[in-house]
């Protein structure tokens, strides 16, 4: 065939690959650091591509996509790291998209987190965390650094539910189980049904991606668990707009207070271009949920919101510009890369400004 899996696997970790994409016709793209850049591989044909895909692909796997022409899945090389793997059709064909997923969960220093404020969060015994992030901003990174935390410090029965499962946790001071759909459950719907019947203490949700699973999240924090998962949102600010909207508008009033009352923080995450190019850091917004902002989130008052997190400094709480700003003053970006990633560009050029921060 036109690539050699094992090689393949071997260049992106070697090279600092990210994610690989394949197409009939053109050379497979990779990601390097967020750019997206040709391979230098050949162009591969579709019966080559297919080829890969069903190297990688279980028998059932393979009759689960020739029935729903997409599959997500996990694919785990031995000593080397597992990716994991989106496989659909466009134009007829067979395409596919592989991510890098480290053998190893990192620490939260190792990530370039906040990690005091990130061990409090994880500290709470029940209520619910959210990773929040567009895709490819590491959600899923944190919150196996937040469940690799709690497992080594805490005695807990922890039980996830993925699609796929991405990292591997074994047994430390907690007991962790991890059931992939399509494979350990037959949906996502089944898993949550027989949670609550499996003694959890936390709950894992790996991505909150429609109303069944948000509202199983918070209804499993209103029951005492503690619950973590990612959300695909912007900020803090669209993660409590996106909670708010899975109910209907009639439940909207009452729904305000169930969100406040459960909710511990939220910790949203965008990945800077690094100055040199070589690397990317994280630049984050906390959200720890105090008694003046579940007052202001039960009120509906997301402006007021936003200020208590600039100024709640004392909590662990910052907002994404000031994180920016932080991280420009370090010389970890560019001025450039600093404004393109702003929440507000106009008012972080004012700040660096005003604080006579010089370009890098």
């Amino acid at each position: 065939m036109a690539v050699d899996i094992n090689k393949l696997f071997q260049t992106m970790i070697r090279s600092g690959i990210s994610d690989i994409h394949f197409k009939a016709g053109t050379p497979p793209m990779v990601r390097i650091h967020g750019k997206l850049m040709s391979s230098g591989f050949n162009k591969m044909g579709a019966e080559h591509i297919e080829e890969l895909a069903n190297l990688l692909m279980s028998d059932s796997q393979r009759e689960q996509f020739h029935a729903e022409n997409e599959l997500d899945m996990s694919y785990h090389v031995p000593e080397l790291s597992r990716f994991r793997v989106n496989i659909y059709r466009q134009k007829g064909s067979v395409a596919l998209s592989l991510r890098v997923v480290p053998l190893q969960v990192q620490t939260f220093e190792e990530l370039n987190l906040p990690g005091d404020t990130l061990r409090k969060l994880c500290q709470n015994t029940r209520g619910m965390i959210l990773v929040a992030g567009i895709t490819g901003a590491g959600k899923t990174t944190t919150l196996n650094s937040m469940v690799d935390y709690i497992n080594k410090n805490f005695a807990y029965n922890m039980i996830t539910i993925e699609d796929p499962i991405e990292y591997y946790h074994t047994n430390d001071k907690s007991s962790i189980a991890q059931r992939e759909v399509n494979h350990d459950t037959p949906s996502f719907s089944s898993a949550v049904k027989h949670l609550l019947r499996q003694d959890p203490d936390v709950v894992v949700l790996g991505e909150m991606r429609d109303v069944e699973s948000i509202q199983a999240g918070i209804t499993a924090a209103e029951t005492g668990h503690l619950v973590l998962g990612t959300i695909h949102t912007m900020d803090a600010a669209q993660t409590m707009g996106r909670l708010l909207e899975s109910y209907h508008a009639a439940e909207q009033a009452g729904a305000k207070t169930r969100i406040a009352n459960v909710l511990r923080g939220i910790v949203a995450q965008r990945l800077l271009e690094s100055a040199d190019g070589r690397e990317r850091f994280p630049a984050t917004e906390i959200l720890v949920v105090t008694s003046l902002i579940r007052k202001l989130l039960m009120e509906d008052k997301s402006v007021e919101v936003n200020k208590a997190i600039e100024q709640g400094q004392y909590y662990g709480m910052h907002s994404f510009d000031q994180d920016i700003i932080r991280l420009f003053n370090e010389h970890k970006i560019t001025k450039e890369e600093a404004l393109d990633a702003s929440t507000n560009p106009d008012d972080l050029m004012v700040k660096m400004n005003t604080l006579r921060i010089g370009d890098v």
